[in-house]
């Protein structure tokens, strides 16, 4: 059953080239188009054009229908072209013409519209919600590792001391920042397509302040062509912030790829977070981390790839649309994933104590040693110069400790100023 089918037969090439993997993909949106469909349907009452016993029978339907989805029962079986026409073949199938009146008002076009945009709403809170849960965790890790020293680089060359505590935080920061770019995006998917039909509105005395009240949206998208070509617009926004809490993963993922190594040595998991290797028995490897890392790349890719699809595209509808909705789905459940288990790593990292006595971390507190200089009344460029040549001779001697260094001045910072900028 195809929505747009007046009689005439397609070829069968032509019919599986342009339905591709749309049954299978719709299966993430069922939800939203029967609740959207609801949501229609009292509409359409409150307009005149349905009487309250086929409200009555479309309610029933479309909860009937809603119930399998929740249970897993429901499927969209090869003759239907996508969870739009399969729906309506089941309510047709159940109460007959009244089930023919659902689509009155409105086109295939915005159907989609409205299921994609409730299910990026109700994915992107469900990533803001993880993603509180992770910043939690980061925060309470910095606490407990703040007089953990760390050695900080830059160049990936030793640089200054650091902390376990200021690393952890510092990654829980991030994350604001990419909350931010979520909620964003979320103002943008949060307009009501609902009623633009093919882009062009409806002649009929539709309500959309109905309907947009009525499935939750705080506002609704008011020009109907501009509703019809935020389609690939929404995409786009969307990828970027999926994108922007991605980077901020893979680049964590990466620190404790790097730390993990014998030749930094700084943290640890236990075995049973830890793969091993198929011939050396003393491999202990990072894999949870690397395909957080290898995912995330895959997400931040994700832009590009909508922006290519949509760019320069005329107003109006266009069947090169069809194709963002895999690689968007499929976004969100990489990134879901990748926040849970996260979030579930990390909470059992092992910080190790680290021997500065070593040679490596000789001049990690050339630094501290020049400011120490300037509060003794030396000017700074004296100061540098002096531990320059103290350097360049080897007689550079000094003790790390975190009393001697800028550490301590730093965690006098409460950790309550960043968790009060977390909000949404």
């Amino acid at each position: 059953m195809k929505l747009w089918d007046k009689g005439i037969s397609i070829d069968k090439k032509i019919e599986t080239f342009t339905v591709g993997n749309d049954r299978e993909i719709d299966m993430h949106i069922a939800k939203y188009d029967v609740l959207a469909s609801l949501a229609h349907a009292k509409m359409l009452h409150k307009i005149n054009i349905i009487t309250v016993e086929e409200l009555k029978q479309l309610t029933e339907g479309l909860e009937t229908l809603l119930d399998q989805i929740h249970n897993h029962t429901f499927v969209i079986e090869a003759q239907f072209e996508d969870v739009h026409s399969k729906i309506e073949y089941e309510l047709t199938k159940a109460y007959g013409d009244v089930g023919k009146k659902i689509h009155t008002a409105r086109s295939r076009n915005d159907q989609v519209l409205v299921a994609l945009q409730l299910f990026y709403k109700d994915n992107i809170n469900f990533i803001l919600e993880q993603t509180q849960v992770l910043f939690e965790t980061l925060l309470q890790l910095a606490e407990t590792h703040k007089e953990s020293l760390l050695p900080g680089y830059t160049h990936l060359q030793v640089a200054m001391p650091s902390s376990f505590g200021l690393w952890f935080s510092a990654y829980a920061e991030l994350l604001i920042d990419d909350v931010y770019v979520l909620q964003a995006a979320l103002k943008t998917v949060d307009q009501n397509p609902l009623g633009s039909a093919a882009g062009y509105g409806s002649s009929f005395p539709i309500d959309r302040a109905f309907t947009t009240k009525e499935l939750g949206f705080k506002t609704l998208k008011h020009n109907v062509v501009a509703a019809q070509m935020s389609r690939g617009k929404s995409e786009r926004t969307v990828s970027m912030a999926l994108g922007s809490l991605s980077n901020t993963l893979a680049r964590f993922s990466m620190d404790i790829c790097l730390y993990m190594s014998q030749n930094f040595d700084f943290i640890s998991f236990p075995d049973a977070l830890t793969t091993g290797s198929s011939i050396m028995p003393h491999k202990k490897n990072p894999d949870v981390f690397e395909l957080v890392r290898g995912k995330c790349n895959k997400v931040q890719a994700l832009y590009a790839e909508m922006v290519l699809l949509t760019n320069n595209l005329p107003s109006g509808y266009h069947r090169d649309f069809q194709l963002l909705k895999a690689p968007m789905i499929s976004a969100f459940t990489d990134v879901k994933s990748v926040l849970e288990i996260f979030n579930h790593s990390i909470q059992q990292i092992q910080v190790k104590k680290i021997d500065f006595n070593e040679e490596k971390y000789k001049y990690l507190s050339t630094v501290d040693s020049i400011n120490n200089l300037v509060m003794d009344g030396v000017s700074f460029r004296e100061a540098y110069q002096k531990i320059g040549k103290q350097v360049e001779k080897g007689t550079y001697t000094a003790e790390i400790s975190k009393k001697h260094t800028h550490i301590g001045s730093i965690h006098n910072l409460s950790l309550d100023h960043i968790r009060r900028k977390f909000s949404f």
